[in-house]
């Protein structure tokens, strides 16, 4: 059925209309869906390097590294560029904390990306 004359156009109006609201509210969720992606890779990761370096015979520097080779695997190297281990004590006990630092670029054309901080920590292993 024909359009009356003076509704010619509409459709594009109308489908631009929905887009610009759309498409903002669609990248928003990719958005968010990255950043929890990487946050919860990142904690992954950290959470294995400090019960890898937990271990009899291994020291903070192993799981820093396997922290890194985690990550790499996982999702890109460039988030395990700031990887740091140490001792720590968990609750009175003896053990090691990792903590991973990285920065995940945002999808759009505009906002800064968003800055990400996980720990792992484990309790060293004893001789018996």
């Amino acid at each position: 059925m024909p359009r009356p004359r003076g509704e010619r156009g509409s459709a594009v109006v109308d489908f631009v209309l929905v887009l610009v609201v759309l498409v903002p509210i669609f990248l928003g969720i990719l958005q968010v869906a990255l950043v929890l992606l990487v946050r919860n890779t990142l904690a992954s990761a950290a959470s294995e390097g400090a019960r890898y370096a937990a271990t009899l015979d291994r020291g903070p520097a192993d799981g820093e590294a396997r922290t890194r080779h985690q990550i790499d695997g996982a999702i890109s190297g460039r988030y395990a560029d700031d990887v740091s281990a140490r001792p720590a004590m968990i609750d009175g006990a003896p053990g090691v904390e990792v903590v991973v630092h990285a920065t995940v670029p945002a999808l759009g054309l505009f906002g800064p990306g968003v800055e990400l901080t996980v720990t792992g920590h484990a309790v060293e292993e004893q001789r018996p």
